[in-house]
């Protein structure tokens, strides 16, 4: 989100972390901005039980935690990587003074925010609404139209089914259930396991080499 060489001129500091690792903890105070450079990272809500809700998965180039940096809470989630990833971290002062001097970043920040609580607000409706597909099928049309955890050329889901189970807040046999409804539809296609989408519309042909 914002790039690299300006982040690393105001005193930025990489820091590598392994699959497995933390790199914030919900309740904890915020005191730096966490932008990804390489990997994956999870977003999560661990309950009692350490049952996980997934809110988001982030990769290179996505910010994390960062709604804390606007009203000096904690964090409301747990981040913890996927992969081994190397994340780019700068001082809240820093950032805050980042965004005073340059207004489109600061437009650009707020927009960004308001698309993800558009978001979550349309998941808990569906939620609300027990229908699993129309809650798989608002996740799958976020992923597209963000291009997040999505391949924009052929089409592919980069989430497993337990993925999409922890975002949605179903159990990952209705998922698996509710996909393949779908594909019976014509609504995704499934090939050797993953799922492709496009705007209701499978797209079969001309497959990425990484898929």
């Amino acid at each position: 989100m914002i790039n690299t060489n300006l982040l690393l001129s105001l005193g930025a500091c990489y820091r590598k972390v392994e699959a497995g690792d933390y790199i914030f903890k919900e309740g904890n105070h915020c005191n730096f901005y966490h932008q990804v450079e390489e990997g994956k990272i999870k977003l999560v809500n661990i309950d009692d039980s350490g049952k996980e809700f997934l809110q988001d998965i982030a990769e290179s180039g996505d910010c994390i935690g960062e709604i804390p940096l606007f009203n000096n809470g904690s964090y409301v989630v747990s981040a913890v990587a996927i992969s081994d990833s190397i994340v780019l971290r700068l001082s809240k002062d820093r950032f805050e003074q980042l965004l005073k001097e340059d207004h489109e970043l600061n437009v650009m920040f707020f927009k960004a925010m308001a698309d993800r609580l558009q978001f979550k607000m349309q998941i808990l409706k569906e939620i609300s609404s027990h229908d699993p597909q129309h809650c798989v099928s608002s996740l799958l049309q976020y992923l597209a139209s963000s291009k997040k955890c999505y391949c924009d050329k052929c089409s592919l889901v980069k989430l497993t089914r337990q993925q999409i189970a922890d975002m949605t807040g179903l159990r990952v046999e209705t998922v698996i259930r509710t996909i393949r409804a779908m594909q019976e539809k014509g609504y995704v296609a499934i090939e050797k396991g993953k799922v492709y989408f496009n705007n209701m519309r499978p797209v079969i042909n001309d497959r990425c080499m990484s898929s």
